[in-house]
């Protein structure tokens, strides 16, 4: 909506100066209360956001939010609807960001970073006590005006879930930030309590002494599986300025399993002011050793399904980088009403992938006008869209650089379209010898691989220009194995490797393999039984087992050797063929 049709539709309560910025949730503006004379901030919900909350359950839980009153709490002055609008108020704050100071000078003092943290817990305390979870401390959200801290948006990640139900899933909405996310958030577990707000306020708290977050790395993905899997480098590693009693406080805040942690904000300010648990402080001062072996079989399945939870659900896999702040995603795809997403009949044919840098899913679709045909939804917004020219499509693909999806249509093409639906290309013929798709992958912008052949004659792999022209085999069989068939290729460590499913005829089990792309030969990898290999994570070969159960076993990448492998999740795989939708 534009400025002009906002000034419009709150024109009785509140004259709209100007834009300050934009959210994942909303975008602000700077106001004046007409009303009682004062400046204002009013964060408006993007629209598809608005539409899928609905007003009465968002309106009754922002009611709920506007009960925090604490000096250290950015009150709700007010909220509403208007012209299909949701909106709420908030005071004008003077100052900046806890964020803006970080990045002016990086260290807090730490007198200063102790009061900040001290005044967000007292804030975090006092929601607490009503029941309220704020769920995305972080520094972006922590204001500091006339050097006291303000924490905002207090709830509305909270009242927003309420409202929105599973129907907030749908918006692709993603709600905390890999660096401060505990690890019971970061896994997508909707009974959090108080001491997932201790574990984020530790993350901010170490950063403003350290000068970093405790995880970081280029990927969400890296972000989440240290998370989930080391523990943070001690505080006076880099600054032994920092006090005995305040890094383990703050370390105790971090720990891994919620019983660990400090249970309530209150016990974190009493251990940053030394009087902390003596037993806690000593087992928090080994905090540097690595995981225990013990330990490693419940650390490392929570490190790939963190970082893999919605890769998973789309069984679809390429490295991207991230921003320091990128969020992780979770949704729960809706498609368009009447229509049913494919699900992969044989096991092997991807039906859904996400983009490269996590924008956009791609998936099969049938029941309007063409039958099957691919559909293409921006995770800021709630619609899916028909992409044109795609009717009878199967197996879609992105192009890692994300402008392009090949996908194989109903004549048996190989086929590639841009993202605006532009520029469709037949690639080549693909034989799948009658199965629904044996799958598709890009090893670059410029060239992909498929699966072709019968199961009679013995199926490989096949590679071909992306501007079209004539595929060539070029991967051979395990001749170790009888391996007849190559199917579910996925292209990994920038396209240098194509882990795939073999098998030695139509009837028997799956098995992972992996094909050298510059020489073809391909390795049939002993024990690990699967119908699609996911990719490479940390070291991690992941994979989807034959009865659904997601995988990951221990991958050296040079000599094209796997260990034995662990499972992360019962089951990946929806038991019917489809999903619907009324």
């Amino acid at each position: 909506m534009s400025i002009a049709s906002l000034r419009a539709a709150l024109t009785d309560r509140y004259r709209i100066e100007r834009e300050l910025g934009q959210g994942g949730m909303a975008t602000v503006y700077l106001a004046h209360d007409i009303r009682h004379e004062r400046d204002v901030a009013i964060k408006v919900l993007h629209p598809d956001l608005g539409a899928a909350l609905g007003s009465e359950r968002f309106l009754t839980e922002m009611r709920t939010t506007a009960k925090l009153q604490h000096p250290h709490i950015l009150p709700l002055l007010d909220s509403g609807e208007a012209d299909g609008l949701l909106y709420y108020v908030m005071p004008l704050v003077t100052g900046e960001t806890l964020r803006a100071r970080l990045e002016r000078e990086r260290q807090l003092p730490i007198d200063d970073a102790v009061r900040i943290a001290r005044e967000v817990a007292d804030a975090l305390g006092s929601a607490h006590a009503l029941g309220i979870i704020h769920r995305d401390i972080k520094p972006e959200n922590i204001l500091l005006q006339g050097g006291h801290a303000l924490v905002a948006d207090f709830g509305i990640a909270l009242a927003v879930q309420q409202a929105g139900g599973q129907r907030m899933t749908q918006t692709g909405l993603s709600l905390g930030t890999p660096q401060y996310m505990s690890p019971e958030q970061a896994m997508g577990e909707r009974a959090i309590d108080a001491r997932s707000d201790v574990y984020a306020l530790g993350a901010v708290t170490y950063e403003m002494l350290a000068g970093d977050p405790p995880f970081t790395g280029s990927s969400v993905q890296a972000i989440v599986a240290k998370v989930m899997t080391e523990r943070p480098s001690p505080i006076r590693t880099v600054r032994d300025t920092v006090p005995d009693a305040v890094e383990a406080a703050v370390l105790g805040a971090l720990a891994k399993l919620p019983a660990d942690r400090w249970p309530t904000a209150a016990a974190f300010v009493a251990a940053l002011d030394g009087h902390g648990s003596v037993a806690r402080q000593r087992t928090i001062a080994g905090a540097s050793t690595p995981a225990t072996p013990r330990g490693l079989r419940s650390a490392v399945p929570w490190a790939v399904a963190a970082g893999l939870a919605m890769i998973a659900a789309v069984w679809g896999w390429w490295p991207r980088p991230a921003a320091d702040n990128a969020p992780v995603v979770r949704l729960e795809l809706q498609p368009v009403r009447g229509t049913t997403i494919a699900y992969p009949v044989t096991g092997v044919a991807t039906q859904l992938a996400l983009s490269p840098d996590g924008s956009h899913v791609v998936y099969a679709a049938s029941g309007v006008g063409d039958g099957w045909m691919l559909y293409l939804r921006s995770l800021d917004q709630l619609a899916s869209r028909a992409v044109p020219g795609t009717a009878g499509a199967f197996n879609p693909e992105f192009s890692p650089d994300g402008r392009w999806i090949a996908f194989r249509s109903a004549d048996g093409k190989l086929k590639k379209i841009a993202l605006d639906g532009s520029g469709l290309t037949t690639l080549c013929a693909i034989d799948n010898g009658g199965s629904v798709g044996a799958g598709i992958t890009w090893i670059s912008d410029r060239e992909l691989v498929f699966a072709r052949g019968t199961y009679s004659e013995g199926r490989g792999l096949w590679r071909v220009s992306a501007d079209g022209g004539d595929p060539v085999q070029f991967s051979s069989f395990d001749s170790t194995t009888g391996e007849r068939l190559q199917l579910a290729p996925r292209a990994v460590d920038n396209g240098r490797l194509i882990l795939y499913s073999s098998t030695v005829a139509s009837n028997a089990d799956l098995t992972i393999g992996v094909v050298e792309t510059a020489s073809g030969k391909s390795t049939v990898l002993a024990g690990l039984q699967g119908a699609r290999a996911i990719g490479l994570v940390d070291g991690f070969l992941v994979y989807v087992r034959n009865d659904g159960a997601l995988m990951a076993a221990p991958f050296d990448a040079k000599q094209l050797r796997a260990g034995a492998p662990i499972q992360v999740f019962d089951s990946v795989a929806v038991p019917s063929s489809a999903w619907d939708t009324p």
